[in-house]
């Protein structure tokens, strides 16, 4: 009499070859997650660490036809220096001033309101950019 052997129920007697190919294929996935995840935070903190002067806008006003009036609050490294541009625009969102304000406080957080000369009635005031100057830009 031969004797038949049986195969156990998938799965008993050890992983299968699709068990197998899962499992290493949830490892590369974490794997290579985890490395995207690294290239990003040190993305970040390269941008963040690199930047040399960055401000804020907290307020604007508008004080007459021919003058608006920003609330800057700027962070920068002590002995550094550099510039923010501004500009103002009106009702139909064109350009009525631009001006850079240097900032060359030894401090590294500067709270300033600065006055913009506009050449009609200005809307609005927006924060353009930052520039250290070693070129590092917000």
């Amino acid at each position: 009499m031969t004797a038949v052997r049986e195969a156990g129920p998938d799965g008993r007697y050890g992983r299968s070859e699709d068990q197998r190919a899962d499992r290493k294929l949830k490892i590369t996935g974490a794997v290579l997650g985890a490395a995207l995840v690294g290239v990003i935070v040190w993305i970040g903190v390269d941008y963040v660490g690199g930047q040399g002067i960055s401000a804020e806008l907290i307020k604007s006003k508008v004080v007459s036809d021919d003058r608006a009036e920003a609330h800057l609050e700027v962070r920068k490294d002590r002995d550094g220096g550099g510039y923010c541009t501004l500009r103002a625009l009106s009702e139909d969102g064109n350009e009525v001033a631009r001006k850079d304000f240097r900032f060359d406080e030894r401090t590294d957080r500067i709270d300033e309101v600065v006055s913009l000369r506009t050449t009609a009635r200005a809307t609005a005031v927006e924060l353009m950019a930052c520039t250290a100057d070693g070129g590092a830009s917000r």
